[in-house]
């Protein structure tokens, strides 16, 4: 008996449907592209329970006759190309003529569509892959499609959405992808009967602004410069953050003939540019634009069109990375001493006035009108002629006494060690500072450097964990003036879930606009003016793992307030400071390494020591 045969037309479309229509977000995306192919100028999307319910998008492009209406949602059946060689002159968004096919076979669609020169359009109710009805119906101008419960006939996939934050993040997500390409569109985006966005025609740099909204008290392109080069090969335009601006949350953008890409190779150049400039894990923002022709690129090497291959991306990236590095410099944001302004030194990039500036040294003891008797003998002066291969014991260092040719890099080599330390073997020891960074404690089996700062981080993010899972009230110091935070329309969906924890670990924060809220407390140990930044950080830390467990969102909100709060470099402890730090940091039960995975100490052991001397 045969055992192979044709799969019916439902079946197809609906594994279709799982390369094409992944989540609400997707179908989002390739509805604004067919509004955008028909040269729509006003694009309305209304979303129900994060496009669960409904999902809605209407334009006021050309619209469909009553047979392309019809065609429109068969397989394969486009208006964008007619043979092989169109796919290499693609100036529009979609191609493949898939995604209407794909959709209506997991949901219930409605469409109605009408050409300016029809007198009525037509109404078309398919529910999957089957049409319901057909019939002649009065609507404006243009197309509105209406996907009412999307996978409701494949429960499997209905089940394996996420929340409805989490989904209504994904759809805002592509829905920024695809505004801030075409700025002379303009968009609505209504969430639950909330309008989230409302963006009008405008300039690229102002449709960023739109989207994005402002940074602190200034536009959010304020911090950023022009980027601009034509070439033979390719026309680059659009903005990159200046060094100063850089977060570890960015909005880092590539768009290609209108079309958002991802390509890490590209990135990749951008970061070349910004070589030596950015200090730690922070990156820049970035939203460039390609115009290249379309022989030279292939858009159809994946479903989602979002990867795209060039011909010749070699001479792409030397272009792009030139093309950055010349922005950086004609603005003069590159790493530079700053004699402008009065008694004020701007320092480079990821520096701090600690690393430049000579270190004067002060006896507060000193005292002019006391001299010292002609006679008398000074103190110490044995130490001058001491034997140059005598070790000196631990009594003999000094607090900022250097090792013999020991380097900041030598200290945070990896190299194995191992220690028996505890509180009690602590008791009683010398501490000694190092560089304003490290403290080093003489030990049976070496000297052990810790790192100050990622102890510190190591004891608050213990504090914060343990106040976000008891949930705990954390010291909260009062602003005389309340800080402004700005969000865009997913990261306020994201805040309103980190609220609870944030107000354990001592923010108070009040909303006073649709996306704005007052931050009128923070935590005590919060330096000046960092509230804003603080909480951006928490932000971009948590969106950019996406949906998670409430136990991992509690680590990593811990996490990005101890990093923000952890004692900065190049501060000089005091002996009850270094030994107050270490006796916390000991009673943790994993105190060798952050919870980043960074190592918080070195053994630096005596054969490893003598070895510098040989």
């Amino acid at each position: 008996m045969d055992i192979i045969h044709l799969l019916p037309d439902s079946v197809a479309n609906q594994i279709a449907a799982g390369e094409v229509i992944q989540r609400p977000a997707s179908c989002l995306k390739e509805l604004v592209e067919n509004s955008l192919d028909a040269g729509a100028k006003h694009i309305h999307v209304i979303v129900y329970d994060a496009g669960r319910t409904l999902l809605q998008v209407t334009d006021d492009g050309c619209g469909m006759s009553e047979t392309d209406a019809r065609m429109a949602f068969e397989r394969h059946a486009t208006s964008k190309i007619a043979q092989a060689q169109d796919l290499f002159a693609l100036r529009t968004m979609g191609f493949r003529g898939e995604a209407l096919a794909s959709i209506c076979a997991v949901a219930q669609v409605e469409v109605q569509t009408r050409r300016a020169e029809d007198d009525y359009g037509t109404l078309l109710d398919i529910q999957g892959s089957q049409v319901m009805r057909q019939e002649p119906c009065s609507c404006p101008v243009g197309t509105n499609f209406k996907v009412k419960n999307l996978f409701y006939n494949v429960p499997v996939r209905r089940k394996f959405l996420k929340t409805d934050k989490t989904e209504l993040r994904n759809l805002l997500t592509d829905f920024y992808r695809i505004v801030l390409v075409y700025p002379d569109v303009q968009f609505t985006f209504v969430s639950d009967d909330e309008v989230m966005l409302d963006l009008h025609p405008g300039t690229y740099k102002q449709r960023i602004e739109q989207v994005f909204g402002r940074s602190g008290s200034n536009p959010f392109t304020s911090r950023m410069v022009d980027l601009r080069t034509e070439t033979e090969l390719v026309s680059i335009h659009g903005f990159v953050g200046k060094p100063e601006a850089a977060s570890r949350n960015p909005q880092q953008y590539f768009f290609v003939n209108g079309r958002f890409m991802r390509h890490p190779y590209f990135h990749k150049a951008v970061m070349n540019a910004y070589s030596g400039m950015l200090p730690g894990e922070l990156m820049p923002s970035y939203f460039i634009y390609f115009d290249i022709h379309p022989d030279l690129i292939d858009v159809n090497i994946h479903p989602t069109k979002n990867e795209i291959k060039f011909a010749d991306e070699q001479a792409v990236f030397q272009i792009l990375m030139a093309a950055v590095r010349e922005s950086l410099g004609k603005f003069n944001v590159s790493p530079s001493l700053d004699f402008n302004r009065e008694g004020e030194i701007e320092m480079p990039v990821g520096m701090t006035p600690a690393d430049t500036a000579p270190q004067v040294r002060v006896n507060p003891a000193y005292n002019p009108f006391k001299t010292r008797p002609m006679d008398a003998t000074p103190q110490g002066w044995q130490s001058l002629y001491a034997a140059p291969d005598a070790a000196p014991d631990a009594a003999t260092l000094t607090r900022e006494s250097r090792i013999g040719r020991l380097t900041e890099t030598d200290l945070t080599e990896e190299q194995p060690g191992t220690l028996a330390l505890d509180i009690d073997s602590l008791e009683g020891r010398a501490l000694y500072r190092y560089a304003g960074r490290y403290i080093l404690v003489p030990t049976d089996e070496g000297l052990l450097l810790v790192n100050q700062r990622r102890a510190h981080l190591c004891v608050l993010y213990a504090l914060y964990r343990d106040l976000l899972t008891h949930a705990g009230q954390a010291p909260a110091q009062q602003l005389l003036f309340p800080e402004l935070l700005s969000l865009t329309a997913d990261e306020m969906t994201l805040m309103q879930s980190l609220l609870p924890g944030l107000e354990a670990v001592g923010f108070v924060l009040e909303q006073i606009g649709r996306t704005e809220y007052s931050i009128t407390a923070v935590p005590s140990l919060l330096t000046d003016g960092s509230a804003v930044s603080t909480l951006r950080a928490i932000l971009g830390e948590v969106s950019r793992t996406g949906s998670l467990p409430q136990d991992e969102w509690e680590r990593r909100i811990a996490l990005s307030m101890a990093r923000e709060t952890a004692m900065p470099y190049g501060k000089n402890l005091s002996d009850d400071e270094m030994r107050d730090l270490l006796t916390r940091l000991l009673r943790l039960p994993a105190w060798q390494y952050t919870p980043d995975g960074q190592r918080v100490t070195y053994l630096l052991t005596l054969e490893q020591l003598n070895q510098y001397f040989q």
